[in-house]
């Protein structure tokens, strides 16, 4: 029998954000691997098992998953949002690039999911419309100092950023030096947003100036969006205010 591994992502958390090839996948598979509240999100039926792990054990559940494929089973691994964007597809193909012949002989898909930063950005209005990034401010697999020169060349550069991991008990102080860097670079009155859970009814959505953001709650499960010189906010009566980034610079 010959076992195959499909990697999906189930969105921000609001059911209606999973794609449709994702319940597909999650109809067709057998054996489920993920961190244990991305599991929580699916409802897989009797014939149908899961193996919860902790979040930071992604390589180890990533060829627990691929020795499942191997012996024949429809295994899929479960990523929040996307699972390419600081996700298990990276970790699984990290396993296949240093395991044996027969991982590479797999049947391996990767499917898209709506991750984060479009959830919050869509609250939000238009923030991406212009050129942006991705930076996670984790520092697990990666130096802090790296980090802060990306933070300085994407400000300068004029990209609108948005912060994955942004803080932790670990690391409470990361998320204020990233403020700090980023003032040295962009106006105190740069839009920031901060978008919890969006869709969800724990969903907590703030829009902050620069100046101010480091007064706004924030934790891992936060997607920071940072505008850039030329983002904008249209304020509205009674409502959010609407953020975008104009699709040309200087207009």
């Amino acid at each position: 029998m010959s076992g195959s591994l499909t990697i999906i992502g189930t969105g921000p958390g609001n059911p209606g954000q999973t794609t449709p090839q994702a319940f597909e996948a999650i109809a067709a598979g057998e054996m489920f691997f993920g961190y244990g509240p991305y599991l929580d999100r699916l409802d897989l039926r009797p014939d149908q098992s899961r193996v919860a792990s902790d979040n930071r054990e992604e390589i180890h559940r990533a060829r627990a998953a691929l020795d499942a494929a191997t012996r024949g089973a429809r295994v899929c691994v479960v990523s929040g949002g996307d699972p390419g964007v600081f996700a298990m597809a990276a970790a699984v193909c990290e396993a296949i690039e240093t395991g044996p012949e027969t991982w590479r002989r797999l049947d391996v898909k990767v499917l898209p999911g709506v991750t984060a930063m479009l959830a919050v950005a869509a609250r939000a209005g238009a923030p991406l419309g212009h050129d942006f990034c991705a930076i996670s401010l984790s520092d697990n697999l990666k130096p802090w100092e790296l980090i802060e020169r990306r933070l300085r060349a994407v400000a300068e550069a004029g990209l609108v950023i948005a912060l994955y991991n942004p803080i932790s008990k670990a690391r409470p102080w990361q998320l204020p030096n990233a403020f700090k860097i980023l003032r040295e670079v962009l106006p105190v009155t740069t839009p920031v947003i901060f978008g919890r859970a969006v869709g969800r009814p724990d969903e907590h959505f703030a829009v902050a100036p620069l100046g101010e953001a480091h007064q706004q709650p924030a934790d891992m499960a936060t997607c920071i969006i940072i505008g850039s010189a030329e983002t904008r906010i249209i304020e509205r009566p009674g409502m959010d205010p609407l953020v975008y980034s104009p699709r040309g610079v200087g207009m």
